[in-house]
């Protein structure tokens, strides 16, 4: 996924505030999800839903106003409930900005864990 950084995306600086890459990393996910014929709005309306359990992100560059990121997200383990998601963020010159690791939990509509559907599954990895 490609994502311009814009002046709203960051601080006094000049460079992408930390937390802006959260947003980022979950548009990500749902182009992901997407790409593979998985529509997270279709998913939830049927009762099958996902929350970040864990965020892990390692800030090794910092992007700054006007730069083009390239967003790599891919699936790393998982399990009957639990989905590893696996991100790496480049600048346009191919520099690492961030490495970031989302698990999400599948739930329900009273967000309890449940299996994730194993068409669903084969569909993402």
């Amino acid at each position: 996924m490609k994502q311009r950084i814009y002046y709203h995306h960051t601080d006094c600086g000049g460079v992408v505030y930390y937390a802006n890459y959260l947003n980022f990393l979950e548009e990500a996910r749902t182009e992901y999800f997407a790409l593979k014929g998985a529509s997270i709005k279709q998913l939830a309306d049927s009762g099958i839903m996902f929350v970040v359990s864990r965020q892990e992100i390692d800030y090794k560059f910092p992007a700054a106003y006007g730069d083009d990121l390239d967003i790599q997200t891919k699936i790393g383990e998982t399990t009957g409930v639990r989905m590893e998601f696996l991100h790496e963020i480049y600048n346009q010159d191919k520099r690492l900005i961030i490495k970031a690791k989302t698990i999400l939990v599948c739930v329900d509509k009273s967000l309890k864990p449940q299996a994730i559907p194993e068409d669903l599954r084969k569909k993402l990895i």
